[in-house]
């Protein structure tokens, strides 16, 4: 299907859907190729193409779910204009437990963290915004953890297209840095959403699968180690409003996460190391 074939389904698309939201201009925003209203699984997106007419004069109409986000967003491109990325960063990217982790310089040394979350962040609304938050980094790897898609109300998403929008994420990470790890941290399973950590714990299941099936992709498990030996949450690891982590909620995340990125490497320096030493071999032989 031709870029221009796409231009006009999605057209379509928004007319049948009947979007109420904001219009926005093609060549100013990345071009939903698939419906994200709930009958459609799936949000893919990809550049515009400035030199083809059809696609640079289509107007897109943007859910105002997602559209909403547009100031954040805004605010986090301000905050990459105004500073640069050190050598080898960790780039983080979610929902509210990644903006609101003010210690995650001294908490993750000796890897140099870049935080870009933003506040009740879904994976519906960050497959959206991917490019403008992972494109402007040089990267050693990506840690991705979002936890608002499924919280027990009327409008949750389904595992399936929490699965669309997760690919969608990573197509983009791994397209602008090939070869670069992305970790996917588990969704922790807090108080205030205990009632719906069933659902929650399929979608956590999911983003493993999805983690094992794809290159250079990782799963970091987390949710046990929130839970009691009941398989109750352990209240001292949240804040008084029972869904954000505590101080010491944090000081746990923290050494998972970091556990995790010393292990996958210390394997990628093995295997290269590995491939030098066969290559130095065939080279002498």
């Amino acid at each position: 299907m031709t870029r221009s074939t796409i231009a006009v389904a999605i057209a379509a698309l928004a007319c049948f859907f009947g979007f109420d939201s904001p219009s926005l201009w093609a060549q100013d925003q990345p071009v939903l190729q698939r419906a994200v209203e709930s009958a459609e699984p799936g949000l893919l997106i990809d550049d515009v193409d400035p030199d083809n007419p059809a696609i640079a004069k289509q107007r897109v109409e943007i859910p105002k779910e997602i559209a909403k986000w547009e100031d954040d967003i805004a605010k986090l491109e301000n905050l990459d204009a105004q500073s640069s990325d050190p050598p080898g960063a960790i780039l983080f990217i979610g929902s509210s437990s990644i903006r609101r982790w003010a210690t995650i310089d001294e908490d993750m040394a000796p890897y140099l963290p870049i935080r870009r979350g933003y506040g009740g962040a879904r994976f519906r609304d960050l497959a959206h915004f991917a490019t403008r938050l992972i494109r402007p980094h040089d990267y050693r790897a990506i840690v991705m953890f979002v936890a608002n898609d499924v919280s027990g109300g009327d409008n949750d998403a389904t595992v399936d297209e929490i699965e669309g929008w997760v690919d969608s994420i990573l197509d983009v990470a791994q397209q602008h840095s090939p070869g670069k790890p992305l970790f996917i941290v588990e969704i922790t399973p807090t108080p205030k959403r205990w009632s719906a950590y069933a659902k929650i714990r399929q979608v956590n299941d999911r983003l493993r699968e999805i983690c094992l099936t794809r290159p250079d992709t990782y799963f970091i498990e987390t949710a046990e180690h929130y839970l009691d030996r009941h398989n109750q949450p352990v209240m001292r690891f949240f804040d008084d409003d029972r869904l954000h982590l505590s101080d010491e909620g944090y000081d746990l995340w923290s050494k998972l996460i970091r556990r995790k990125l010393d292990d996958v490497f210390r394997d990628l320096a093995l295997n290269d190391q590995g491939a030098a030493d066969l290559s130095a071999q065939h080279t002498g032989s």
